[in-house]
């Protein structure tokens, strides 16, 4: 039998939550991850490089490996040896969906290699299944603005249409945070004040990023849910949240789970929120790479040579 041709995967970062959106929305970002697997009769090595290669494991236990395996568990094959190359420009552990691109890629790659025994939807599944939640892997896989909503076999995937004037500026901090971290923070319970808050919120943030209206997106990131408990975690969250305001921008949230903060704007107002970003956290002594993104409407794309 002939060995599968090579595949590269391009998967775009994420931003999930939006404030309100908690564990339920997540954007695609134009900002990718890059990943070639190519056959090989040698044992399986992985090449890492760009933004965070250091810190990322090269043996069997790297996420983007173990997704690979795990389809082929799923079909019940033996895992073929590959050859993997890594470009990245998702910095890991900064609240831009890292580990859902990893996810998306190996089980896109595992399922060229195996003759696609999987389905869009069941790939999506799986994706899930290895992720624990949807509004980063959604997004990563399918592109654009997604609700998820329901579990399992019920799961609804809905496209958000976000206005054209929507700018997304990401300012990446040079320290790191895990999930794990920012989950431990949040309360065990919520009263009903703080939960019809975010319903609320919820629904306006739907339809301040299909119309654009500056007065809707204003309100539309405040969040009763998580934010507040985690920004004693990100340093001069305060002081650039202000810097946002100072410049015209809409409001500015916690990207995923931190530290990376997002904040929408204008294009008008794109370069001021950018300096005002860098600048605020320049005199909390933190240096940032502040970059405006686009949304990515593709997901993740496949190219096999």
């Amino acid at each position: 039998m002939s060995k599968p041709e090579s595949v590269s995967i391009k998967v775009p970062a994420t931003t999930a939550n939006l404030g309100a959106g908690f564990d339920c929305i997540g954007v695609a970002l134009s900002l990718y991850n890059q990943f070639h697997f190519s056959p090989t009769d040698s044992p399986t090595k992985m090449t890492v490089k760009g933004f965070g290669a250091k810190s990322i494991s090269l043996g069997e236990d790297n996420l983007l490996y173990r997704a690979f395996s795990q389809l082929y568990k799923r079909i019940g094959k033996k895992v073929p040896p590959v050859e993997i190359t890594v470009k990245m420009n998702v910095p890991p552990a900064r609240g831009l969906g890292s580990s859902a691109t990893a996810i998306v890629g190996g089980l896109l790659a595992a399922n060229h290699f195996a003759s696609y025994p999987l389905s869009p939807q069941q790939l999506l599944d799986l994706a899930i299944e290895i992720e624990g939640h949807p509004d980063n892997v959604a997004p990563a896989m399918l592109g654009g603005c997604i609700l998820c909503v329901g579990e399992k076999s019920e799961r609804h995937f809905v496209p958000i249409e976000c206005h054209d004037s929507i700018c997304f500026v990401v300012a990446i901090p040079d320290f790191e945070l895990s999930t794990s971290q920012a989950r431990a923070v949040l309360p065990k319970s919520l009263s009903y004040q703080q939960a019809v808050f975010n319903i609320a919120h919820l629904g306006l943030l739907i339809k301040a990023l299909e119309t654009g209206k500056p007065e809707w997106l204003k309100e539309a990131l405040k969040d009763k849910l998580h934010q507040p408990y985690r920004q004693s975690l990100i340093r001069g969250y305060e002081r650039v949240s202000k810097a946002v305001a100072a410049a015209g921008g809409y409001g500015m949230v916690i990207s995923g789970a931190g530290p990376t903060l997002l904040a929408l704007c204008h294009p008008s107002q794109v370069s001021a929120v950018m300096e005002a970003m860098e600048t605020a956290w320049s005199k909390e002594g933190v240096k940032a790479v502040v970059k405006c993104l686009q949304v990515d409407r593709e997901g993740a794309q496949m190219t096999v040579s």
